[in-house]
């Protein structure tokens, strides 16, 4: 009677562990939902399409990297070189809104330009040394000299 008693126990304390974990995950999310709401005004709708077990942790990715004015970049910058990346994925949501961040942040039409630009270069010469098979050890030799 006693073993069955311990594991009726085991089964109702694994029983509660999923509920007590989704209770947590829905808790961390309301709160990642909370701040986005303060500093954004709004939640936006693809955000909730990212499960709730990891919105906090992106959430907190975007806030301390993307958002925060304690990064080694400033947020032209960032913005700058999200939308050079973006616009080599290529990624319409991403060049949008980094355009859009690089503007607000104080980006020029110009700064903008150059940017995808310089983004262009590095895809188009990385295409060269890939594609001719370009030897690494003598490409670091040479260009280290110069």
């Amino acid at each position: 009677m006693t073993r069955i008693k311990s594991l009726l126990a085991a089964a109702a304390i694994t029983a509660a562990i999923p509920f007590a974990f989704a209770e947590e995950v829905n808790k961390s999310a309301e709160a990642a939902y909370a701040e986005m709401t303060q500093l954004l005004g709004a939640v936006p709708t693809f955000v909730k399409s990212f499960p709730k077990q990891g919105i906090s942790g992106a959430w907190a990715e975007v806030r301390d990297l993307q958002f925060s004015d304690k990064t080694a970049l400033d947020a032209k910058t960032k913005a700058l070189i999200g939308l050079a990346v973006a616009a080599q994925i290529p990624c319409m949501y991403c060049v949008y809104e980094d355009t859009a961040g690089a503007k607000r942040a104080g980006a020029s039409q110009e700064e903008i330009q150059e940017a995808v630009a310089v983004a262009a270069l590095t895809r188009h010469w990385s295409t060269v040394y890939y594609g001719n098979q370009i030897d690494f050890e003598q490409f670091k030799k040479e260009m280290g000299g110069m």
